[in-house]
C-alpha cells in the first residue's frame, strides 16, 4: 500500500500506533518460502511478537513450527495458540526452575515443546529440577556457528554456544541419551554473521568486499563443520530435525544437505536493518506513526516521542527511520528522543501541527515492545486489530 492509503485508512487513530501492511507481509512470507528451496521455515516468534500473525503466517505454504525465544512463551503458545502453530522449539536455554517444572509436569506441552541446551551444566540443572516420573522432555543441541580463525584468537559471529566442535557435540549427545527423562531430537545453529548482516551495506566498497569475503569463508567452513557435527550426533541417536539459517541466509543454508529446516522471521516485517542484501528485496510491512508537535525552525519539525531504538551495538543503524513524508532525517546530535524527536528536511515545511510522520523500526519484533496492538491494513482499510505480546502475553514472557 502507498503511504497515502495508509494515512487514509488510519485517519481516525491517535498516535503513537503501529500498522502492518498485510499485502506486503504475505508477499514477504511467499518470497521467504521460495528462497528456502522447499525446506520448511520454522517461524521465529521474536520477530513477530503477535500471536494472531504468527498463526496466520504458519497457515501459509512453506512454514512449519515456531522458534520461540523463552520457555514461558513456548508454554503459553502451546496452551493458547491454534493448531497452525505446530511444534515449538525454544531457541535459547532456560535456567529458571519454575517453567522447567511446568514443562515436565504437562504431558501435552512436553510432547510439543523442545528446549535448548549446549552444555553439561544445562543437563545438571535439568537433573536438579526433573522428578523421576513424568513425561520425557525433548531437547535440542545448540551448535556454535561462529567463524574462529588463528586458533580461536579471531572470533567472527555471535557468542551463543560453547559447543563448537563435532566431537564436543557427540559427547554432549551421549550425555543426553544417558538420562532417561530426556530425549535428544534436534540440532540447531544460527549463523548470525551471515544471516543477520546485509552484504550490500552503504559506505566503503572495500568494507563491503571484506564483509562478503568473510561471509563466504564462514559459509564454507560452517557447511563442513555442521555436516560433521550432525553425523557425529546421529551416530549416537537419530534426529528429528536439523535447524539453521535466518532471513538473510535462506538460500545458502537451505542448500546444505545436513539442514532439514530453516529458522527465520524478520523478513516477514522487513525492518530497516534488512534493507541491505543483494540476494533479495523484501517489502517493508510494519510501520509506526507519530504526531508533529513543534515547528522549531524552517525545514525542521519535532514529533512527540520516537526513541524506539533497537537492541544491539549502539549506532545510528539502531534508530528508527523516518520514511514518510520522504526526505526527513534525524539530527545527528539528538537522534531519536524519549519525549521528542526533531527531524529536518525540505518536507518539514509542508507539515503542520498534528500531521503524522511514519517510521520503520530498525528491528522486527521489537516494535511490538512499544505498542499493545497492531492495526492490520489491506485494500485501503483496517481489516483487524490484533494484540501484540505486550497486549496479551507479557505476563508469560
Amino acid at each position: 500500500m502507498s503511504f497515502e492509503e495508509l494515512r487514509r485508512a488510519t485517519a481516525e487513530l491517535s498516535p503513537p500506533f503501529a500498522v502492518v501492511d498485510l499485502g506486503a507481509l504475505h508477499a514477504n512470507a511467499t518470497g521467504m518460502a521460495r528462497r528456502a528451496g522447499g525446506k520448511p521455515i520454522r517461524l521465529a516468534s521474536k520477530s513477530l511478537r503477535c500471536r494472531p500473525l504468527i498463526e496466520q503466517v504458519l497457515r501459509m505454504p512453506g512454514f512449519s513450527g515456531v522458534l520461540a525465544f523463552t520457555l514461558p512463551e513456548a508454554l503459553w503458545l502451546a496452551r493458547t495458540a491454534d493448531e497452525a502453530v505446530g511444534d515449538i522449539l525454544v531457541g535459547y536455554p532456560c535456567a529458571d526452575p519454575a517453567p522447567l517444572r511446568a514443562l515436565a509436569a504437562d504431558e501435552r506441552a512436553a510432547a510439543r515443546v523442545t528446549i535448548m541446551i549446549d552444555s553439561l551444566e544445562h543437563l545438571d540443572l535439568l537433573d536438579s529440577v526433573l522428578r523421576a516420573d513424568g513425561p520425557v522432555v525433548r531437547v535440542c543441541l545448540d551448535l556454535d556457528a561462529s567463524l574462529r580463525l588463528l586458533g580461536g584468537r579471531v572470533h567472527l559471529g555471535m557468542r551463543r554456544s560453547p559447543l563448537h566442535r563435532p566431537d564436543a557435540a557427540a559427547e554432549l549427545a551421549r550425555a543426553v541419551v544417558a538420562r532417561p527423562r530426556l530425549r535428544l531430537v534436534g540440532v540447531m545453529s544460527y549463523e548470525g554473521q551471515i544471516a543477520g548482516v546485509g552484504d550490500a551495506q552503504p559506505g566503503s566498497p572495500l568494507t563491503r568486499s571484506a564483509l562478503r569475503l568473510v561471509q563466504r569463508t564462514s559459509a564454507r567452513e560452517l557447511r563442513r563443520r555442521r555436516a560433521a557435527a550432525v553425523r557425529s550426533v546421529q551416530d549416537v541417536t537419530p534426529l528429528e530435525f536439523v535447524n539453521g539459517g535466518g532471513t538473510g541466509s535462506l538460500e545458502v543454508t537451505s542448500a546444505e544437505p545436513a539442514i532439514t529446516e530453516l529458522g527465520a522471521g524478520s523478513g516477514i516485517y522487513t525492518p530497516a536493518l534488512f534493507d541491505h542484501y543483494r540476494a533479495f528485496r523484501p517489502l517493508p510491512a510494519a510501520y509506526f506513526a507519530l504526531d508533529v508537535v513543534r515547528r522549531p525552525a524552517p525545514r525542521h519539525v519535532t514529533v512527540l516521542g520516537g526513541g524506539w531504538t533497537a537492541s544491539g551495538p549502539a549506532g545510528t543503524d539502531r534508530l528508527p527511520v523516518p520514511v514518510w513524508p520522504a526526505g526527513l532525517r534525524m539530527l545527528a546530535r539528538e537522534g531519536a528522543g524519549e519525549v521528542q524527536t526533531p527531524l529536518v528536511g525540505d518536507a518539514a515545511d509542508s507539515l503542520r501541527l498534528g500531521d503524522r510522520v511514519w517510521f520503520r523500526h530498525a528491528k522486527a519484533g521489537e516494535l511490538c515492545e512499544r505498542v499493545d496492538r497492531l492495526h492490520l491494513v489491506e485494500e485501503g482499510r483496517i481489516m483487524d486489530i490484533v494484540p501484540t505480546y505486550r497486549g496479551e502475553g507479557h505476563a508469560f514472557l
